[in-house]
């Protein structure tokens, strides 16, 4: 009888380890949007969702004068990819500018690369940021601030896997805390 009960005992804990979230952020595989996004480099190519397939894809909507939000997720990014060690080499961070008007070529390549030089910031005119954004859900707004403006905008950031699927979605302030671990799940899956 001792055994039946060792039988029974290992079944309940392997099954309730196979309920176990597989991901610290939110598992968003399947969804309907976040496809495709056509915008240029800030080395001046226009590029693609699947110019990185083979990569786990970190894609961020931002702008370079935000205050907070902005460089915060940009300088967790870079320390997560510190933590993935040689597998960092696996991962491309994606920044997606909300203001076209401001956000120069010239601009995205120092704002991004100085968090991490394998950084890359994707820009558009008014029209295809707007595609862009309604393709990955994202809300972004000018608003008036004394003789300026600045953005509010969506802070959310995506995971894309190796195969070009939408599969997570981060939020900014679990960034530092998940993204790492995140990473190794999605690198770490089979085709």
């Amino acid at each position: 009888m001792p055994r039946f009960w060792s039988i029974i005992i290992s079944s309940l804990l392997l099954a309730a380890c196979a309920d176990e979230p597989k991901f610290r952020s939110t598992d968003i595989t399947g969804v309907e949007y976040g496809r495709e996004l056509e915008l240029t480099d800030h080395t001046g190519r226009v590029r693609h969702l699947a110019d990185w397939r083979g990569k786990a894809v970190v894609l961020f909507f931002g702008f370079t004068q935000c205050p907070d939000v902005c460089p915060t997720t940009l300088a967790d990014a870079a320390s997560s990819l510190k933590k993935l060690g040689p597998d960092a080499d696996r991962v491309q961070v994606l920044f997606v500018s909300v203001d076209p008007e401001r956000d120069t070529q010239q601009l995205l390549a120092q704002y991004v690369t100085s968090f991490d030089p394998r950084f890359v910031a994707l820009r558009g005119d008014e029209a295809a940021t707007q595609r862009v954004a309604k393709e990955f859900k994202i809300y972004y707004e000018k608003r008036k601030q004394g003789v300026g403006y600045t953005v509010d905008h969506s802070a959310q950031t995506y995971v894309i896997d190796p195969q070009g699927r939408l599969r997570l979605l981060v939020r900014h302030e679990r960034i530092g805390a998940d993204l790492a671990d995140d990473l190794r799940a999605i690198l770490a899956e089979k085709a």
